[in-house]
Protein backbone atom coordinates (compact mmCIF):
# COMPACT_ATOMS: atom_id res chain seq x y z
CA UNK A 1 0.00 0.00 0.00
CA UNK A 2 1.83 3.13 -1.19
CA UNK A 3 0.82 6.37 0.38
CA UNK A 4 1.64 10.03 -0.08
CA UNK A 5 1.67 12.84 2.47
CA UNK A 6 -0.50 15.33 0.57
CA UNK A 7 -4.19 14.63 -0.03
CA UNK A 8 -7.08 16.58 -1.53
CA UNK A 9 -8.20 19.22 0.99
CA UNK A 10 -11.80 18.81 2.19
CA UNK A 11 -14.20 21.76 1.73
CA UNK A 12 -11.92 23.06 -1.00
CA UNK A 13 -12.63 26.56 -2.32
CA UNK A 14 -10.22 27.61 -5.10
CA UNK A 15 -11.60 31.16 -5.28
CA UNK A 16 -11.04 31.79 -1.61
CA UNK A 17 -7.54 30.26 -1.81
CA UNK A 18 -6.70 32.42 -4.84
CA UNK A 19 -7.87 35.50 -2.94
CA UNK A 20 -5.72 34.62 0.08
CA UNK A 21 -2.69 34.00 -2.15
CA UNK A 22 -3.28 37.31 -3.93
CA UNK A 23 -3.35 39.09 -0.59
CA UNK A 24 -0.23 37.27 0.60
CA UNK A 25 1.71 38.18 -2.55
CA UNK A 26 0.50 41.78 -2.95
CA UNK A 27 1.48 43.16 0.44
CA UNK A 28 4.61 45.12 1.28
CA UNK A 29 6.22 41.93 2.53
CA UNK A 30 5.10 38.53 1.28
CA UNK A 31 3.12 36.49 3.82
CA UNK A 32 5.05 33.28 3.36
CA UNK A 33 3.14 31.38 6.04
CA UNK A 34 -0.07 31.85 4.04
CA UNK A 35 1.63 30.46 0.93
CA UNK A 36 2.84 27.42 2.88
CA UNK A 37 -0.55 26.83 4.52
CA UNK A 38 -2.34 26.80 1.19
CA UNK A 39 0.09 25.32 -1.34
CA UNK A 40 1.39 22.44 0.79
CA UNK A 41 -2.09 21.48 2.03
CA UNK A 42 -3.83 21.09 -1.35
CA UNK A 43 -3.23 18.28 -3.80
CA UNK A 44 -1.76 19.04 -7.22
CA UNK A 45 -5.08 19.10 -9.10
CA UNK A 46 -6.47 21.53 -6.50
CA UNK A 47 -3.39 23.77 -6.84
CA UNK A 48 -3.98 23.90 -10.60
CA UNK A 49 -7.59 25.01 -9.97
CA UNK A 50 -6.31 27.71 -7.61
CA UNK A 51 -3.90 28.92 -10.31
CA UNK A 52 -6.80 29.16 -12.77
CA UNK A 53 -8.95 31.06 -10.25
CA UNK A 54 -5.97 33.35 -9.57
CA UNK A 55 -5.61 34.20 -13.26
CA UNK A 56 -9.35 34.82 -13.59
CA UNK A 57 -9.26 37.11 -10.57
CA UNK A 58 -6.06 39.09 -11.10
CA UNK A 59 -5.31 38.61 -14.78
CA UNK A 60 -1.87 37.33 -13.85
CA UNK A 61 -0.07 34.01 -13.74
CA UNK A 62 0.44 32.57 -10.25
CA UNK A 63 3.76 30.88 -11.10
CA UNK A 64 5.12 34.17 -12.46
CA UNK A 65 4.01 36.02 -9.33
CA UNK A 66 5.61 33.41 -7.08
CA UNK A 67 8.85 33.63 -9.06
CA UNK A 68 8.88 37.43 -8.87
CA UNK A 69 8.08 37.72 -5.17
CA UNK A 70 10.07 34.86 -3.69
CA UNK A 71 13.72 33.88 -3.70
CA UNK A 72 16.18 31.04 -3.21
CA UNK A 73 15.09 27.55 -2.21
CA UNK A 74 11.75 28.66 -0.79
CA UNK A 75 10.85 29.92 -4.25
CA UNK A 76 11.89 26.58 -5.80
CA UNK A 77 9.55 24.71 -3.45
CA UNK A 78 6.53 26.97 -3.97
CA UNK A 79 6.98 27.12 -7.75
CA UNK A 80 7.68 23.37 -7.97
CA UNK A 81 4.39 22.59 -6.25
CA UNK A 82 2.51 24.45 -9.01
CA UNK A 83 3.57 22.15 -11.87
CA UNK A 84 1.54 19.06 -12.79
CA UNK A 85 3.70 15.94 -12.11
CA UNK A 86 4.71 15.32 -15.74
CA UNK A 87 5.54 19.01 -16.23
CA UNK A 88 7.59 19.02 -13.06
CA UNK A 89 9.61 16.00 -14.25
CA UNK A 90 10.10 17.73 -17.61
CA UNK A 91 11.17 20.93 -15.88
CA UNK A 92 13.73 19.09 -13.74
CA UNK A 93 15.09 17.09 -16.69
CA UNK A 94 15.42 20.20 -18.84
CA UNK A 95 17.46 21.99 -16.17
CA UNK A 96 19.52 18.86 -15.53
CA UNK A 97 20.37 18.57 -19.23
CA UNK A 98 20.66 22.22 -20.20
CA UNK A 99 22.31 23.69 -17.10
CA UNK A 100 26.01 24.60 -16.98
CA UNK A 101 26.84 21.04 -15.97
CA UNK A 102 24.69 18.03 -16.77
CA UNK A 103 23.12 16.80 -13.51
CA UNK A 104 23.41 13.07 -14.01
CA UNK A 105 21.92 12.16 -10.64
CA UNK A 106 18.69 13.98 -11.49
CA UNK A 107 18.44 12.08 -14.80
CA UNK A 108 19.01 8.82 -12.91
CA UNK A 109 16.41 9.56 -10.21
CA UNK A 110 13.68 10.38 -12.68
CA UNK A 111 14.26 7.95 -15.55
CA UNK A 112 15.09 4.92 -13.38
CA UNK A 113 11.91 5.25 -11.32
CA UNK A 114 9.05 6.27 -13.61
CA UNK A 115 6.46 4.00 -15.21
CA UNK A 116 5.89 3.83 -18.98
CA UNK A 117 2.89 6.13 -18.65
CA UNK A 118 4.82 8.66 -16.56
CA UNK A 119 7.66 8.63 -19.11
CA UNK A 120 5.24 9.12 -22.01
CA UNK A 121 3.56 12.08 -20.26
CA UNK A 122 6.89 13.60 -19.26
CA UNK A 123 8.15 13.47 -22.87
CA UNK A 124 4.94 15.16 -24.05
CA UNK A 125 5.30 17.86 -21.39
CA UNK A 126 8.98 18.33 -22.28
CA UNK A 127 8.09 18.89 -25.93
CA UNK A 128 5.27 21.31 -25.05
CA UNK A 129 7.27 23.33 -22.51
CA UNK A 130 10.65 23.52 -24.24
CA UNK A 131 9.84 22.72 -27.86
CA UNK A 132 12.55 20.11 -27.61
CA UNK A 133 12.76 16.32 -27.84
CA UNK A 134 13.83 14.64 -24.59
CA UNK A 135 15.62 11.64 -26.19
CA UNK A 136 17.49 13.98 -28.55
CA UNK A 137 18.61 16.14 -25.64
CA UNK A 138 19.73 13.08 -23.66
CA UNK A 139 21.62 11.92 -26.75
CA UNK A 140 23.48 15.21 -27.11
CA UNK A 141 24.19 15.90 -23.42
CA UNK A 142 25.31 12.46 -22.18
CA UNK A 143 27.60 9.77 -23.54
CA UNK A 144 28.60 6.11 -23.63
CA UNK A 145 26.63 3.27 -22.06
CA UNK A 146 25.15 5.71 -19.57
CA UNK A 147 23.52 7.53 -22.48
CA UNK A 148 22.36 4.28 -24.14
CA UNK A 149 20.69 3.15 -20.91
CA UNK A 150 18.97 6.51 -20.36
CA UNK A 151 17.72 6.45 -23.94
CA UNK A 152 16.37 2.95 -23.46
CA UNK A 153 14.53 4.02 -20.31
CA UNK A 154 13.23 7.14 -22.07
CA UNK A 155 11.48 4.93 -24.64
CA UNK A 156 9.12 3.77 -21.89
CA UNK A 157 8.89 0.27 -23.34
CA UNK A 158 9.21 -1.79 -20.15
CA UNK A 159 6.92 -4.81 -20.14
CA UNK A 160 4.25 -4.47 -17.50
CA UNK A 161 2.86 -7.21 -15.29
CA UNK A 162 4.29 -10.00 -17.41
CA UNK A 163 6.59 -12.62 -15.94
CA UNK A 164 7.99 -15.84 -17.40
CA UNK A 165 9.74 -18.00 -14.78
CA UNK A 166 11.20 -20.25 -17.50
CA UNK A 167 13.43 -17.44 -18.85
CA UNK A 168 14.46 -15.95 -15.48
CA UNK A 169 17.54 -18.20 -15.11
CA UNK A 170 18.55 -17.48 -18.70
CA UNK A 171 18.33 -13.70 -18.11
CA UNK A 172 20.27 -14.10 -14.87
CA UNK A 173 23.04 -15.96 -16.75
CA UNK A 174 23.27 -13.12 -19.26
CA UNK A 175 23.55 -10.58 -16.43
CA UNK A 176 26.19 -12.67 -14.72
CA UNK A 177 28.22 -12.98 -17.92
CA UNK A 178 27.88 -9.25 -18.48
CA UNK A 179 29.41 -8.65 -15.06
CA UNK A 180 32.29 -11.02 -15.90
CA UNK A 181 33.04 -9.99 -19.49
CA UNK A 182 32.25 -6.26 -19.49
CA UNK A 183 32.45 -5.92 -23.29
CA UNK A 184 30.30 -3.34 -25.08
CA UNK A 185 28.00 -6.10 -26.25
CA UNK A 186 27.59 -7.43 -22.71
CA UNK A 187 26.84 -3.95 -21.39
CA UNK A 188 24.12 -3.65 -24.03
CA UNK A 189 22.57 -6.96 -23.01
CA UNK A 190 22.70 -5.92 -19.36
CA UNK A 191 20.89 -2.64 -19.90
CA UNK A 192 18.39 -4.21 -22.32
CA UNK A 193 17.27 -6.65 -19.63
CA UNK A 194 17.17 -4.06 -16.84
CA UNK A 195 15.30 -1.47 -18.94
CA UNK A 196 12.77 -3.67 -20.72
CA UNK A 197 11.78 -6.62 -18.54
CA UNK A 198 8.84 -6.22 -16.18
CA UNK A 199 9.44 -5.60 -12.47
CA UNK A 200 7.88 -8.99 -11.74
CA UNK A 201 10.29 -10.69 -14.14
CA UNK A 202 13.30 -8.86 -12.73
CA UNK A 203 12.42 -9.94 -9.19
CA UNK A 204 12.85 -13.55 -10.33
CA UNK A 205 15.94 -12.74 -12.39
CA UNK A 206 17.67 -11.16 -9.36
CA UNK A 207 16.82 -14.23 -7.27
CA UNK A 208 18.27 -16.52 -9.94
CA UNK A 209 21.33 -14.27 -10.20
CA UNK A 210 21.93 -14.79 -6.48
CA UNK A 211 21.61 -18.56 -6.96
CA UNK A 212 24.01 -18.67 -9.90
CA UNK A 213 26.68 -16.28 -8.63
CA UNK A 214 26.27 -16.45 -4.86
CA UNK A 215 26.24 -12.66 -5.00
CA UNK A 216 23.64 -9.93 -4.84
CA UNK A 217 23.17 -8.21 -8.20
CA UNK A 218 23.88 -4.77 -6.71
CA UNK A 219 27.22 -5.94 -5.30
CA UNK A 220 28.10 -7.51 -8.64
CA UNK A 221 27.29 -4.32 -10.56
CA UNK A 222 29.27 -2.21 -8.09
CA UNK A 223 32.28 -4.51 -8.46
CA UNK A 224 32.22 -4.66 -12.24
CA UNK A 225 31.24 -1.19 -13.37
CA UNK A 226 31.85 2.38 -12.37
CA UNK A 227 30.73 5.95 -12.99
CA UNK A 228 27.21 7.04 -13.83
CA UNK A 229 26.53 3.86 -15.82
CA UNK A 230 27.01 1.85 -12.62
CA UNK A 231 24.89 4.32 -10.58
CA UNK A 232 22.07 4.11 -13.10
CA UNK A 233 22.06 0.30 -13.19
CA UNK A 234 21.99 0.14 -9.39
CA UNK A 235 19.17 2.71 -9.29
CA UNK A 236 17.08 0.56 -11.64
CA UNK A 237 17.65 -2.53 -9.48
CA UNK A 238 16.79 -0.64 -6.28
CA UNK A 239 13.62 0.81 -7.85
CA UNK A 240 12.53 -2.65 -8.99
CA UNK A 241 12.98 -3.93 -5.44
CA UNK A 242 11.40 -1.05 -3.55
CA UNK A 243 11.02 2.51 -4.78
CA UNK A 244 10.40 4.04 -1.33
CA UNK A 245 13.69 2.52 -0.11
CA UNK A 246 15.50 3.90 -3.14
CA UNK A 247 14.21 7.43 -2.51
CA UNK A 248 14.93 7.16 1.22
CA UNK A 249 18.52 6.30 0.32
CA UNK A 250 18.72 9.19 -2.18
CA UNK A 251 17.33 11.65 0.37
CA UNK A 252 19.73 10.44 3.03
CA UNK A 253 22.74 10.83 0.75
CA UNK A 254 21.48 14.23 -0.48
CA UNK A 255 21.15 15.43 3.12
CA UNK A 256 24.30 13.88 4.57
CA UNK A 257 26.85 13.29 1.81
CA UNK A 258 26.59 16.62 0.04
CA UNK A 259 25.94 19.00 2.93
CA UNK A 260 22.20 19.14 2.11
CA UNK A 261 21.83 19.03 -1.66
CA UNK A 262 18.74 21.26 -1.84
CA UNK A 263 17.69 20.51 -5.42
CA UNK A 264 17.56 16.76 -4.77
CA UNK A 265 15.65 17.09 -1.51
CA UNK A 266 13.11 19.49 -3.06
CA UNK A 267 12.65 17.37 -6.19
CA UNK A 268 12.05 14.09 -4.35
CA UNK A 269 9.70 15.58 -1.75
CA UNK A 270 7.56 17.31 -4.38
CA UNK A 271 7.59 14.49 -6.94
CA UNK A 272 6.71 11.78 -4.41
CA UNK A 273 4.37 13.82 -2.17
CA UNK A 274 1.18 12.29 -3.58
CA UNK A 275 2.63 8.88 -4.43
CA UNK A 276 4.72 7.28 -1.69
CA UNK A 277 6.32 9.93 0.50
CA UNK A 278 4.75 8.41 3.60
CA UNK A 279 6.42 5.08 2.74
CA UNK A 280 9.70 6.86 2.01
CA UNK A 281 9.53 8.45 5.47
CA UNK A 282 8.97 5.04 7.07
CA UNK A 283 11.91 3.45 5.21
CA UNK A 284 14.11 6.42 6.11
CA UNK A 285 13.40 6.04 9.80
CA UNK A 286 13.81 2.24 9.73
CA UNK A 287 17.07 2.38 7.82
CA UNK A 288 18.82 5.42 9.28
CA UNK A 289 17.43 5.63 12.81
CA UNK A 290 16.56 9.31 12.54
CA UNK A 291 13.38 10.55 10.90
CA UNK A 292 13.39 12.53 7.66
CA UNK A 293 11.56 15.24 9.61
CA UNK A 294 14.40 15.41 12.15
CA UNK A 295 17.11 15.62 9.47
CA UNK A 296 15.36 18.35 7.47
CA UNK A 297 14.84 20.32 10.67
CA UNK A 298 18.51 19.94 11.48
CA UNK A 299 19.79 21.19 8.12
CA UNK A 300 17.21 23.60 6.68
CA UNK A 301 15.92 26.82 8.22
CA UNK A 302 13.29 29.54 8.02
CA UNK A 303 10.28 29.36 5.74
CA UNK A 304 12.18 26.96 3.49
CA UNK A 305 12.38 24.50 6.38
CA UNK A 306 8.68 25.04 7.21
CA UNK A 307 7.68 24.35 3.61
CA UNK A 308 9.72 21.13 3.39
CA UNK A 309 8.39 19.93 6.74
CA UNK A 310 4.81 20.67 5.67
CA UNK A 311 5.28 18.50 2.54
CA UNK A 312 7.05 15.83 4.56
CA UNK A 313 4.11 15.99 7.01
CA UNK A 314 6.01 14.78 10.02
CA UNK A 315 4.48 13.63 13.27
CA UNK A 316 5.19 15.17 16.65
CA UNK A 317 7.33 12.19 17.63
CA UNK A 318 9.50 12.79 14.57
CA UNK A 319 11.14 15.82 16.13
Amino acid sequence: QTQGTIFPAPNFNPIMDAQLLGGALQGISVEKDVLIDILTQRCNSQRLMIAQAYTDMYGRDLITDLKENLSHHFKEVMVGLMYPPASYDAHELWHALKGVDTEEKCLIDILASRSNMEIFQMKEAYLMQYNSDLPQDIDSETSGHFRDTLLNLAQGTRMEGYADPSTAAQDAMILWEACQQKTGEHKNMLQMILCNKSYQQLWMVFQEFQNISGQDIVDAINECYDGYFQELLVAIVLCVRDKPSYFAYRLYSAIHDFGFHNKTVIRILIARSEIDLMNIRQRYKERYGKSLFHDIKHYASGHYESALLAICAGDAEDY
